[in-house]
Parts: C-alpha cells; sequence; structure tokens
C-alpha cells in the first residue's frame, strides 16, 4: 500500500507545483515540460531499460538454470546457509533461494549489475514460492530487497571512470570512501530489519560471518588501496570479469558431468527469462514515468532547497548542501542521480568537496524505488509493508555515512 501512494503523491504533487508555477508566476511552460518528461521516461522505460534488460535476463536466466541442474546453486545454499538461516529463517538451509541471493549480492559487490539483476529476480521468484500470501511481501523477501538497495559494491567504476573523463588529479580518491560508505548501509540494513522482524542477530553465526566478511574486505581494502589508478582499474577490470566467465564455464561443465541436456536447460531457463522481463514493463513504466514528473516538475528543487534552508538554521557548516540533491535523487533514479552527480563535479570542480561527496553519494547507496517496482512487480506483490520505509531508511544511514566520511577525508 505504501508504494501505491507515493505512486500517486509523485503525481499529485507534480501537478499542484506546475499549477503554482502558471497561477502565480505565469510559467505557460511547466505543464508542458511535465507532460513531454513522461512521454520521454516511458519511451526510456521500454526501449532503454526493459528490452536491453530482457536480452540480459533471457541469458543469465538459461545460464542460472543450467547452474541450478548442475548443482551449483545447491552447493552455494550450503555454504551459505548457517548464516543465511539467522538472515532468513523462514527460508531453508539447503533451498536455491540462498545460492541465488549469493549470486546476487556477489556480482553486485563485483560491480557486474547486468548479472546481479537477473539473479536477483530469479531468487524474487524463488522466495516467493515459499511466500504463503501471495500478493504481501514476505519477511525475507523483504530483508532480501533492503539489502540489495543498499547498494553493497567492491570497486565504483563507473563512478572512477566519469571521474577521470572530467579530469580528476585522483579518479579513484574516493574509493575508499565509497567502499566503507555501502559497507555502513549494508551492515545498518541488516540489523535495521532484523530488529523491524524481530530476529536476534546477536549471535556465533552471525558475529563470526560478519566479522569474517569485514576483515576480508579491510585486508582487500588495504591491497587495493596501495594500487595505482591504473592498477587499481585493471584490477577491477579483470576479476570481475573473470569471475563472471570462471561461473559460467563452471556451471556448463558441471552441467557435462551431470550429463545434463545443457543447451536444453538453457532455453528453459531463457524463456522464463524472457516472461518475465514481459511482465516487469508496466511496473518500470509506471514507477519511471512518476518520478520523471516529479523530477521535472521542480519539486525535487524546491525539497532540496527545503533541506538547505533548514541546514543553515541550525547553524551547521553547509558545505556539504550542494550535494544534497545527488543523495535525494538516487532513491529515486538511478541515471537522474548520475546525471546530477556530472552537473555537480562541472559546477564546482571534480576535486572539489561537493565534487567527491556526490561521488560517494552516488556509491553508497542503490536505487530504492526502482529496485522496489522492478523485483516485487517481477512476482505480483501488493503489499509492500515496510519495505519501503525500511529501505529509505538505510538510504538515509548511507547519506549521513556519505557527509561523515567526506568530510573526514576531503575537508
Amino acid at each position: 500500500m505504501a508504494l501505491n501512494y507515493i505512486w500517486v503523491a509523485f503525481f499529485v504533487i507534480a501537478f499542484l507545483v506546475a499549477l503554482v508555477k502558471l497561477i502565480f508566476f505565469g510559467d505557460t511552460e511547466a505543464f508542458k515540460l511535465i507532460v513531454e518528461a513522461m512521454f520521454d521516461s516511458a519511451k526510456v522505460a521500454i526501449v532503454d531499460v526493459a528490452i536491453p534488460l530482457a536480452g540480459v535476463m533471457t541469458f543469465f536466466l538459461g545460464i542460472l538454470n543450467i547452474g541450478e541442474k548442475a548443482g551449483a546453486i545447491n552447493f552455494l545454499a550450503r555454504i551459505i546457509g548457517p548464516f543465511f538461516n539467522k538472515l532468513f529463517p523462514e527460508v531453508p538451509a539447503n533451498h536455491p533461494a540462498n545460492g541465488q541471493m549469493i549470486m546476487n549480492f556477489s556480482a553486485n559487490m563485483l560491480g557486474l549489475d547486468n548479472a546481479a539483476t537477473p539473479f536477483g529476480l530469479r531468487a524474487m521468484q524463488s522466495l516467493q514460492e515459499l511466500n504463503p500470501q501471495k500478493d504481501t511481501a514476505s519477511n525475507a523477501q523483504i530483508m532480501f530487497l533492503v539489502l540489495h538497495t543498499s547498494g553493497l559494491t567492491i570497486i565504483p567504476l563507473s563512478i572512477m571512470a566519469q571521474r577521470a573523463i572530467l579530469g580528476a588529479k585522483d579518479p579513484s580518491d574516493i574509493f575508499i570512501p565509497c567502499l566503507v560508505g555501502t559497507y555502513v548501509t549494508t551492515v545498518v540494513s541488516i540489523f535495521l530489519v532484523a530488529t523491524w522482524q524481530k530476529t536476534n542477530l546477536l549471535n556465533r553465526t552471525v558475529v563470526g560471518w560478519l566479522g569474517g566478511v569485514t576483515t576480508g574486505l579491510s585486508l582487500l581494502l588495504w591491497y587495493l588501496s596501495g594500487l595505482s589508478k591504473e592498477g587499481l582499474e585493471t584490477f577491477s577490470k579483470v576479476t570481475g570479469n573473470l569471475i563472471l566467465m570462471v561461473i559460467i564455464v563452471s556451471f556448463l561443465l558441471g552441467a557435462l558431468r551431470k550429463k545434463v541436456n545443457v543447451f536444453e536447460t538453457f532455453i528453459e531457463g531463457a524463456k522464463t527469462g524472457f516472461e518475465t522481463s514481459v511482465k516487469i514493463m508496466p511496473y518500470l513504466v509506471g514507477m519511471l514515468v512518476a518520478i520523471s514528473a516529479f523530477r521535472n516538475s521542480g519539486a525535487m528543487g524546491y525539497v532540496v532547497d527545503g533541506f538547505k534552508w533548514a541546514i543553515f538554521q541550525t547553524g551547521m557548516n553547509t558545505d556539504f548542501a550542494d550535494a544534497l540533491p545527488v543523495a535525494l535523487m538516487k532513491p529515486l533514479s538511478g541515471s537522474g542521480a548520475r546525471a546530477l552527480m556530472i552537473d555537480s563535479m562541472k559546477e564546482f570542480g571534480v576535486d572539489s568537496f561537493v565534487g567527491r561527496l556526490v561521488c560517494i553519494f552516488q556509491g553508497s547507496a542503490d536505487t530504492t524505488f526502482y529496485i522496489i517496482a522492478l523485483y516485487f512487480g517481477s512476482v505480483g506483490i501488493r503489499n509492500t509493508r515496510y519495505a519501503i520505509v525500511a529501505g529509505l531508511v538505510a538510504d538515509f544511514v548511507g547519506v549521513v555515512a556519505g557527509i561523515l566520511l567526506g568530510y573526514f577525508f576531503f575537508h
């Protein structure tokens, strides 16, 4: 229901803002800009998002189906089972959803967005099979989605590449703040949702796993921090793509070893990928058009100005306020947030405090509303319960962490 009201609110607020502009300021272009943006975003949702996604999903869900028949997904589920049993008590230890979620999180961490989405949608479908109320999000689905929106990524390669394009002195100087910011957001998300679901995570298994992951990331961070910019970019490109190819080849060879008809199994999974892509198109169009109307009405600008005014009244240092548009846009639109990030780096300087802070914001969270529409839409969830609130709270934590990290490293 929350998504229902928020979706309507985007259109109503856009209409009211444009009406005020027309009546009080004589802005005859206000409604025209909104309507043009709505048509453009509807086209973008299908042509630039849904159709490319359909191709990627068709391939990777075919590969994932091979992995399931080869036993690879169950193998991953057994390894991660003890930890996931604590996070997802509703999901059996040997259920394929555990392995699928790990595939999704791993692809996200490596920056392989195209691979992460099909894995994540397959995991959501598996969780839906366990869901007793098919139109209402289960606890496991909410935990998975909120963890996904925390956007844990080891190396923000696309952000560093954009900084290099704009002439940054050291494009990778935001690497450590981004990694720390997204990890803080992820850990907070885990405990936030667990508290909501009254799940006790203060046990040896969870503490041990989180401690191990934290230690592993710290060692990786220590190693990567000693690399040059070129070395860091090479490590990211080679490692991410190498691991993805290892996964694909391992699935294929494992299936052959088990005498699985590999190509027919691929086609079987690929069909579900295409069907899922078609199913989620209306959800993508609806959400992206609503966000576009809200943004192009000027409402986002008023929200940002309101935040700036409120911060100024507190007497706090307001140097970070000019970076807030990216932080506020990120939960709504990844492409919109990226455009604002680039504009901010151009306006304030790529190596300025604001120029670096917008990069931290971009790398510390994910597009909450887009992910909710995509993932819940793929399985027909209507009642999202507290998923949106939890996701936005996690986003807020990411913003606060990003501000603190920005001041610590660059101010």
